[in-house]
C-alpha cells in the first residue's frame, strides 16, 4: 500500500510569522496536534501542539510569539509514493508519530499519522507504534 492511499490530504499550512495563538486555536478548530509552516511554497517547518507547550509557554513566551521563533526546521518527511510499511518503519526509527507528506516536486500534499497507518495496517502500525514509544527519543516532531 502506498503513502497517499493512508493520509490525510486535508492539510491547512502556517507561515513562520503567525502568532502561536493563532496556530493555537486553528489546532483546536480541527482537532490537530501539528501543522505545517511554509513559506513561498515550500515546507520551511513543522510545529505541534508541544513546541508551543515546550518552547514558548514554558519558556515564559507570550501568545504573539513568531512561529519561527518555536518551530522544528529539522522537517522529516515522506513521498506520497513510498510504501507504507517503509514509511511506517522510518517513523519508528527516528520516533515520530506524524511526517508531512510530499510529492515528487516536494509539495505538500498530506500528513501521515500513526492513527492513519492503523486504519489501514495493522502490522505496519504496530512496528511504528513500538519505535516510536521507546523512551529517549529526541521528540523533534
Amino acid at each position: 500500500m502506498r503513502v497517499s492511499e493512508a493520509m490525510t490530504r486535508d492539510v491547512r499550512i502556517v507561515t513562520p510569522g503567525q502568532p502561536i495563538r493563532d496556530v493555537a486555536r486553528q489546532m483546536l478548530e480541527i482537532d490537530a496536534g501539528v501543522m505545517p509552516v511554509g513559506e513561498n511554497d515550500r515546507l520551511v517547518g513543522i510545529i505541534t501542539d508541544r513546541d508551543i507547550a515546550l518552547r514558548a509557554v514554558a519558556q515564559g513566551k507570550g501568545p504573539d510569539t513568531p512561529v519561527r521563533e518555536v518551530m522544528s526546521t529539522n522537517v522529516l518527511y515522506c513521498y506520497d509514493d513510498e510504501d507504507l510499511d517503509h514509511c511506517a518503519k522510518n517513523m519508528a526509527e527516528q520516533q515520530v508519530r506524524r511526517l508531512p507528506v510530499v510529492n515528487r516536486e516536494k509539495r505538500l500534499v498530506g500528513i501521515l499519522s500513526l492513527g492513519n497507518i492503523a486504519q489501514r495496517e495493522n502490522r505496519a502500525a504496530s512496528k511504528a507504534v513500538k519505535g516510536v514509544t521507546k523512551p529517549g527519543g529526541a521528540h523533534q516532531q
